[in-house]
């Protein structure tokens, strides 16, 4: 894989991470209006990051 492939790649899992926690917070939101309780904490935001692999480490292993 070319450079600008995996800076591609890279870039692609980030909008997706970005998507997911998009809804994340918007069902949070949602429920809070509703009074009931949140759906997701701050470890299931975090879990998104190692789901798509854009984590830091992961980042620089997938770009060696």
């Amino acid at each position: 894989m070319t450079e600008e492939q995996k800076a591609a790649f890279i870039f692609s899992q980030s909008v997706c991470a970005i998507a997911e926690i998009e809804s994340m917070k918007a069902l949070n939101k949602y429920r809070e209006k509703r009074g009931e309780t949140i759906a997701y904490c701050d470890d299931d935001f975090i879990a998104v990051i190692e789901k798509y692999g854009i984590g830091h480490n992961a980042v620089l292993s997938h770009l060696k």
